[in-house]
């Protein structure tokens, strides 16, 4: 692959990623605060992202922490079967596996990893 045909097709992931972890939140009606508080941006940032005035930077840690965010999105999804309400009341409710709010856990890398790793275990139930 050339070096111009890879930097496009790397430059077309930040768009698609951006867009992405924006409505994952909206869809589990996380606030600004807290998203900004799980990819590691001010909240300044974000507005700017919801604007399109800024895209993640593949290069950055924003951008892999929104993947994680988009995977915890997907995993919850499917076990809720797309019911948004059900999922967004998931994340804010009480889970005694994971010893609180999973809304509470996410916003620290750990705590994100746990979560992805609980709806994992779950979707992997037969």
């Amino acid at each position: 692959m050339t070096s111009q045909a890879h930097a496009t097709k790397a430059s077309a992931a930040a768009p698609v990623v951006t867009k992405a972890v924006l409505r994952a939140a909206d869809h589990l009606r996380v606030p600004n605060s807290v998203l900004a508080k799980v990819i590691g941006v001010s909240e300044p940032t974000l507005s700017r992202m919801r604007t399109k005035d800024l895209l993640l930077s593949e290069r950055g840690k924003e951008f892999e922490l929104a993947l994680l965010f988009i995977r915890l999105y997907r995993s919850l999804d499917s076990i809720v079967g797309g019911e948004s309400e059900i999922a967004a009341a998931w994340l804010r409710n009480d889970n005694r596996a994971l010893g609180g709010a999973p809304l509470e856990h996410i916003q620290t890398i750990p705590g994100l990893m746990n979560v992805i790793a609980y709806l994992d275990s779950r979707r992997a139930v037969v």
